[in-house]
């Protein structure tokens, strides 16, 4: 008999643990559904204003474009979205000293502007040091403008390091007056990927030049984890429509960020590991900008090439590692680009190096 209870109360302890964990896993998929939610499209943003230059035209400019990877990602560093290990930065001051690091390059480069992605507000991930302020409390001299780009429920995967709520974005720095900026919406996935890719977005911010036409300043971060990498190329048709539109105004346009595709297109020979198996890493579609007017603007050296990205399946490697060119620029036929090229930094601050392009409008 008392085996018999034994064995009846340990089954009904069994089964109730169950359950709890069912009750607990379908709670949690509600709560995701029931908090997701996409910021509206066309959204005013808030301009800190430091400056009131106008761009001028015929004179060399200078943009640097930089994917700062929300300061976690040391060349120690592996995600595990990538099926590397952590989810979070090492520590909190790592990421302090990352985002010193990085703004100290991004003074050294006296860029006219400058286009940073994944800088994060409030993260989990981060420790929720605010990077969008740092960086602003460190360009006095400079217009910001931020736009969010993921704003996350909290994530509760991997189970050991929850990734956690993420508030984060992409930040542009100007030299010269932004007359004023909005937010566009991209589309992303319907799957259970939307709730690792919220509210992908890019940051129109207009500027007015010297000869009373206008500089359209475009700062983006297409989608990475995807089912196909179809999204990513449908964000991008809708941008350049954007772009094309506003040159087809008579404005200049300039357009900087982290595409993920592949730039030049065969990367994988380039830099010597084949890429084949990873979605984000598609060729750039150069027949998108066919009759648009529009210019893709891969920065690369020939004698000295140097990859924008790196695959943070496990930590940087000089040899051995797929490397990849996302980053770059996209301008129109009234500007004329003079140089771009790759920042090398090792992947010492981020798994993405920064790029710089010159450029002067054409007046």
């Amino acid at each position: 008999m008392k085996k018999k209870s034994f064995l009846k109360v340990f089954l009904k302890t069994v089964i109730s643990l169950i359950l709890v964990v069912v009750i607990v896993a379908l709670s949690y998929v509600a709560y995701l559904f029931i908090d997701y939610d996409r910021i509206e499209d066309n959204q005013k943003l808030e301009v800190i204003d430091n400056t009131s230059a106008l761009v001028p035209v015929n004179k060399e400019l200078k943009t640097v474009s930089y994917n700062i990877g929300f300061c976690a990602y040391t060349q120690d560093f592996s995600f595990f979205m990538d099926g590397g290990e952590s989810s979070w930065a090492k520590s909190e001051d790592s990421v302090n000293t990352v985002i010193q690091d990085i703004n100290s390059l991004v003074i050294s480069e006296d860029a006219d502007f400058t286009l940073m992605q994944e800088v994060d507000e409030d993260s989990t991930r981060s420790y929720h040091v605010d990077q969008k302020q740092f960086l602003i409390d460190n360009a006095t001299d400079k217009d910001a403008v931020s736009a969010t780009n993921f704003d996350s429920s909290f994530l509760f995967y991997p189970f050991l390091e929850p990734h956690g709520k993420s508030v984060s974005g992409i930040l542009t720095l100007s030299k010269y007056d932004i007359n004023s900026a909005v937010r566009r919406s991209l589309m992303v996935e319907d799957s259970i990927m939307k709730f690792f890719d919220l509210d992908r977005c890019y940051c129109v911010s207009r500027l007015k030049t010297e000869n009373s036409k206008e500089l359209v300043l475009y700062n983006t971060h297409l989608s990475a984890y995807t089912s196909d990498g179809t999204i990513a190329t449908k964000q991008l048709e809708f941008l350049l429509q954007d772009m094309k539109a506003e040159y087809d105004k008579g404005n200049y346009v300039v357009c900087g960020g982290d595409f993920n595709k592949d730039l030049l297109q065969n990367s994988g020979e380039i830099f010597g590991v084949s890429g084949e198996e990873y979605t984000w890493a598609q060729a750039f579609p150069l027949d998108m900008l066919e009759g648009t007017s529009l210019s893709l603007i891969a920065p690369f050296d020939e004698n000295n090439p140097v990859a924008t990205c790196r695959n943070t399946d496990e930590p940087y490697k000089e040899q051995g590692q797929f490397n990849v060119t996302l980053d770059g620029f996209i301008v129109s036929d009234n500007v004329k680009v003079s140089k771009a090229d790759v920042i090398n930094t090792k992947f010492m601050y981020s798994d993405h190096n920064p790029v710089f392009m010159t450029f002067s409008l054409e007046g």
